[in-house]
């Protein structure tokens, strides 16, 4: 017998949720081919079987919390066991299940639910996964739930009877999980109250955010960019820059080319705290802010200070079309030196940013407004939009910070400077 484990997964993910186990008991398995989703903090990763065999047992359920290294499956490499142990549960129970004429039906139950609870590390309860999540999430335990079944297979609507019945025996083992959710989801009666459990990477977030804002000295500074000579620098090349790079040219790629012009100026910007030190990166992996169904992502575009406009234009558009198709990788999130975030594509006309730790700076950007601006001695009407820096106040002082942002802004209204910054 092999055991399939949870593989290492990045240096800072250390646990994961099975969100879909891919194949079942009795399954053939080939070595390499995906047998679970896990849902992590930042992504859903696929895991493969090590082995070749029959899948015999499933030591995780859906929904389950797994630590990388734990065995979560065990695969007989012979290819046969599986087979036998699938079969035998349903016909065991089905021998008990079949004098059930009747709701008198309980006390030929009992002995069924001695077994079970002996061997539930071994998954004799059978159940679908729609009724072990919805058993999880009222704090049920499935070897006390009755079933109508001929087979003996928990169904849904046995753990909604079940939740409705008398509270079970087994009610103190699950009171920290019902705590956990505080007891709203199965109190509230209003039917103009809808109840949704946070997913994991939600939770994750809120987590993340409200962490950064209690450690660290968050302070954010704006200012005003006109993007006159970036518009018209576009609309004169934009034809010919699609036509020889099969991209569009957009706003991130002056964005990032200013970012990393305005952080080798500044680089306190580019850089993290760890403990009593301060980390100084000289390479720049900007992250890009992506929104998805399932909330902010933020893959990074490596190396960027190297890369042409269009191939920033490029890692950019792969990147989000990757994170709205849930296909981001590890690699794709970790490491960033600094982030970009556009909230004008949603039309925010300011904001300020919170920092994505560990690093230190994030740049906002937001919808662009035509706006009179005084030009010389004449009034014209030009394409504004507010820049938002928000920064770690411990490392970097207001005048870096706004140094920064002027920086920025002289690139952008002068991007032929963006080509000198190389």
């Amino acid at each position: 017998m092999a055991e399939v484990k949870v593989p290492e997964l990045a240096e800072s993910i250390s646990e994961g949720s099975i969100a879909q186990w891919l194949k079942q008991p009795g399954d053939r398995v080939e070595k390499g081919e995906y047998v679970l989703e896990l849902e992590t903090d930042k992504v859903n990763v696929e895991i493969i079987s090590d082995y070749t065999g029959t899948l015999t047992e499933l030591l995780a359920e859906e929904g389950d919390t797994v630590q990388v290294g734990q065995s979560i499956a065990i695969v007989d490499e012979n290819g046969t066991a599986a087979a036998a142990p699938k079969a035998e549960a349903p016909k065991t129970e089905e021998v008990k299940a079949e004098p059930v004429k009747a709701e008198q039906a309980a006390p030929a139950q009992e002995a069924p639910k001695a077994e079970t609870k002996e061997a539930s590390s071994t998954q004799q309860v059978i159940a679908s996964p729609a009724a072990r999540k919805l058993a999880r999430e009222k704090g049920i335990d499935l070897t006390q739930v009755p079933v109508v079944d001929p087979l003996g297979r928990v169904r849904v609507q046995d753990v909604e009877a079940a939740s409705n019945a008398p509270a079970p025996v087994a009610a103190p083992k699950q009171a920290a999980p019902a705590a956990k959710q505080a007891a709203a989801p199965v109190e509230v009666n209003d039917d103009r109250i809808e109840v949704v459990k946070m997913t994991r990477r939600r939770q994750t977030i809120a987590k993340r955010l409200v962490q950064v804002q209690s450690e660290a000295a968050m302070l954010t500074t704006f200012n005003e960019v006109d993007l006159s000579a970036v518009m018209e620098l576009r609309s004169r090349h934009k034809d010919s820059f699609v036509k020889a790079n099969d991209v569009k040219l957009g706003f991130m790629s002056f964005f990032t080319k200013a970012v990393i012009g305005a952080l080798k100026k500044y680089p306190l910007l580019n850089a993290e705290i760890k403990g009593d030190h301060i980390l100084k990166k000289n390479f720049y992996d900007i992250g890009v802010a992506v929104s998805t169904d399932e909330g902010l992502v933020v893959p990074v575009v490596r190396d960027a200070d190297r890369k042409s406009f269009a191939e920033i234009e490029q890692n950019i558009s792969d990147l989000a079309v990757k994170a709205r198709n849930n296909k981001l990788g590890l690699s794709d999130l970790s490491g960033g030196t600094f982030t970009i975030t556009n909230g004008g594509t949603f039309g925010s006309l300011l904001s300020t940013p919170i920092l994505n730790a560990p690093q230190v700076g994030i740049l906002g950007m937001h919808t662009i407004k035509t706006r009179p601006i005084a030009v010389g001695d004449q009034i014209e009407n030009r394409p504004m939009m507010y820049l938002a820096l928000s920064y770690d106040h411990r490392i970097v002082d207001g005048k870096e910070a706004v140094g920064f942002l002027v920086a920025i802004k002289d690139m952008l209204e002068d991007p032929e400077q963006l080509l000198l910054q190389g």
